[in-house]
Order: structure tokens, then C-alpha cells, then sequence
């Protein structure tokens, strides 16, 4: 089951998840689902690529994977970014993020 309102494709190479990314928080982790997106907190500043190695970080650990099987596919600079996920099925993705998000 996918958490609700949660988006997620299926392309060749793997899996996309859009997350929104909160940089500077009090403390890193999943925050929920908003707009589509999977919100995550991290501590880091949005300075030199910070956040966005500690989003992947965050992600990856909350869900259980290698950090090499998460990547940002696009976003850079934004706090809107999508991330691939390589590895797992959809479904098996989709019971990582309800198992975690029901954790934090």
C-alpha cells in the first residue's frame, strides 16, 4: 500500500520519489507526506551540496537501502527534489515508506 498521496514512477533505471526537503531543522528524519511529496528534515545547511547529501543519507537510512541506491535525479537547488531509487520494487519501496514513516 502506498502512503497516501504519495508519488512515485517507474522508470528503466529504477524508482523516482519526490521528496521536499527541509534543510536546517532541529533534527534529521521522514516528516510525512505533503503535496505528493515525502518531507524530510535534515540538519545540514543548504550550503555546497550539504542537504541534498543528507537527504540522500536520510532517505536511504530510513529506508533501510545502500546509500549508493538512492541519487538526486533532479533538484539541486530547490527544496522540491526527486530522487531515484534503484534496487527495489515498487511495492517493496511502498512497504519501506509505510513501515518507516509509521516509525518516525
Amino acid at each position: 500500500m502506498i502512503p497516501t498521496a504519495l508519488q512515485f514512477d517507474c522508470v528503466p533505471d529504477g524508482l523516482l520519489l519526490r521528496v521536499h526537503a527541509k534543510p536546517k531543522a532541529s533534527r534529521s528524519g521522514l516528516l510525512g507526506v505533503h503535496d505528493g511529496r515525502l518531507k524530510v528534515a535534515v540538519t545540514a545547511a543548504p550550503d555546497k551540496g550539504r542537504a541534498n547529501a543528507a537527504v540522500l543519507e536520510t532517505v536511504a537510512a530510513a529506508l533501510g537501502l545502500k546509500r549508493s541506491q538512492v541519487s538526486l535525479s533532479c533538484g539541486e537547488t530547490t527544496p522540491l527534489k526527486t530522487l531515484l531509487i534503484t534496487g527495489v520494487t515498487r511495492d517493496e519501496l511502498s512497504e519501506r515508506l509505510v513501515a518507516a514513516l509509521a516509525d518516525g
